[in-house]
């Protein structure tokens, strides 16, 4: 970074009490003093020291305040300008103590502080808090159909200087182990560009735009809500009459019946994600966690703000979600990380939602949500899906068909599983080698990208099925493209435009890939399948993968957590 562009900024904490008498400096000899506001006490140079031996004069500047404590010593803060500048390659350090870093947000290389515009951003306070100390570029270019209207409304926010790698969080406030060990936030992170308007997501985004095509998509949108509050009313009936008197629903019915709707629920969620998170979506955005899977509340940030915006980069964190599986011996997996999901469910999730409360406490609901009146009602809507989960499984224990609700949850909790990586060919880049591949992002054309890098996925051939039948996976090339949409069936909609556009840029538009005859077979093998990473390290056979002292604690370790709310995925 350019000298002129590391400008010391002193955190408002840290000042000391100014002296009684304080005295701007004098302006160097021959200069007159500025008379531009903008000029600081910083940008002007203090006069040069009397030379040695004379007497100084009598009207001297008051001393320096005292120096900041070190940054690692209790009562130290994480400022800006109490750092050395980093090299472009070196990571961060993280606040110590847990102490937050100061309120950036980095947008096209020039630092902001968005804290007062939390509250007032249209698409909701969650998304803005959220991205707290990351590059929110590629963000709001890819979910605002007008980013330089953006780039007007943020002006005013602006730090009026370049980002510094210490604006950054090395992890992006997400837990670590959903990156690789030596993950940077600063560095790590895709550079996309968008200065060039002839790239393929604004050809796209200039005919989905049209009014007349914009009508025609909220039309699909209001479509896709009546059949997702249908799909909702008869998974209620489902279970009543299974319970009622299960000669009307046979379990044999029952089973696959209900573990469909979960999917296709969960895939109605995973659209309410993608949408404002305002007024009644900040609740009904949970109904993504009704597969067993996700917490929406934690979700909404992994999945929205880190899976779609880089895709396939070191930030993605879908390439993460069999990795503590993988640590497990190969005939733990299925049963361990059962339980650990029904650990999830009957305890673990309440607790993690109860952490998250407590975080926004700490942190400040402001700083999160924009207040607390915004942001109860994601915990509402968290704290009730849950809720309902639970008791499902209570009044199923007290009707005696605990067995068949164990195999409704079975078969869910592994399909859906599966499903997260089914869209993305992650499987073929599990080697540390690969995934440290150099790349220029700012080279790429961020939907090009998208295309190539996703899958749709097709379950029984037809579209508007399978987009629920595949929690909305089957239109995923032009999910990714066009994340701000509100439905799978606006997405089916804009999908001939997309592959128009696609087809001009040299992209072969490839078939569906059948999820349970061309995905599910190699998930299988590639992530049950295979040794654990202890047993391939040290070269230990089938025996000693399974019984190992460190095998046996580290599966006892993970059967467990997912009791006390940590999760895996």
């Amino acid at each position: 970074m350019a000298p002129e562009h590391q400008t010391e900024l002193l955190n408002p904490i840290d000042k000391q009490p100014p002296t009684e008498r304080e005295l701007p400096p004098h302006p160097p000899t021959g200069r007159p003093p500025s008379d531009s506001p903008r000029e600081t006490l910083r940008d002007r140079e203090l006069p040069p020291h009397p030379p040695a031996g004379r007497p100084p004069a009598e009207r001297q500047l008051p001393p320096h305040p005292p120096a900041a404590p070190p940054l690692n010593e209790p009562g130290s803060l994480v400022s800006p300008a109490d750092r050395r500048p980093l090299d472009e390659h070196e990571a961060p350090p993280h606040p110590p103590d847990g102490q937050p870093l100061a309120n950036v947000w980095i947008y096209d290389g020039a630092a902001y502080d968005l804290t007062e515009f939390i509250a007032k951003h249209p698409g909701g306070q969650f998304f803005i808090g959220r991205t707290k100390n990351r590059d929110i570029t590629t963000i709001v270019n890819i979910f605002h159909p007008n980013p330089e209207k953006v780039k007007r409304i943020i002006q005013k926010y602006a730090l009026d200087r370049e980002a510094r790698p210490e604006d950054i969080h090395p992890k992006y406030n997400a837990p670590p182990f959903l990156f690789k060990e030596d993950f940077n936030g600063w560095k790590d992170t895709p550079r996309y560009s968008f200065e060039n308007k002839e790239q393929l997501l604004n050809k796209i985004k200039a005919r989905v735009n049209q009014p007349e095509f914009a009508k025609k998509v909220a039309s699909q949108d209001r479509l896709f809500d009546i059949v997702g509050i249908s799909l909702f009313g008869i998974y209620l009936l489902s279970q009543w009459l299974y319970l009622d008197g299960n000669q009307y629903l046979p379990a044999y019915l029952f089973i696959p019946a209900i573990a469909i709707l979960r999917i296709a629920l969960a895939g109605v969620g995973h659209y309410l994600i993608h949408r404002p998170q305002v007024g009644i979506n900040k609740v009904l955005a949970s109904l993504f966690d009704i597969n067993y899977v996700p917490l929406a509340l934690v979700v909404t940030d992994g999945h929205t703000l880190l899976h779609h915006p880089f895709t396939q980069s070191e930030v993605d964190i879908k390439k993460s979600v069999f990795t503590a599986i993988l640590e497990l011996p190969r005939y733990y997996r299925i049963p361990i990380h059962s339980f650990h999901k029904v650990g999830h469910l009957v305890i673990g999730m309440f607790l993690r939602i109860a952490d998250l409360f407590l975080l926004t406490f700490k942190i400040g609901a402001k700083d999160l949500y924009g207040s607390w009146q915004f942001g109860v009602p994601h915990f509402i809507g968290s704290f009730g899906i849950h809720l309902l989960l639970l008791a499902e499984f209570v009044l199923f224990w007290m009707h005696g068909a605990l067995g068949v609700w164990v195999a409704q949850f079975m078969i869910t909790l592994w399909i859906s599983t599966f499903m997260i990586v089914a869209s993305h060919d992650f499987e073929h880049r599990d080697s540390d080698d690969e995934w440290n591949i150099e790349i220029d992002w700012s080279k790429k054309d961020w939907a090009v990208e998208q295309i190539k890098n996703s899958y749709d996925l097709t379950m029984v051939g037809n579209k508007y099925l399978d987009c629920f039948l595949s929690a909305g996976l089957s239109p995923h090339r032009v999910h990714h493209v066009l994340p701000q949409q509100r439905s799978g069936f606006a997405n089916i909609l804009s999908e001939s435009i997309v592959r128009e556009e696609a087809e001009q840029f040299g992209i072969k538009w490839v078939e569906p890939k059948n999820f349970f005859t061309e995905r599910l077979p190699r998930l299988v093998t590639n992530y049950l399948a295979v040794p654990s990473r202890m047993a391939k390290e040290n070269n230990h056979g089938i025996f000693k993968e399974h019984f190992h002292p460190q095998a046996l604690i580290k599966t006892l370790d993970y059967a467990f957590k997912g009791w006390t709310g940590v999760g895996s995925i």
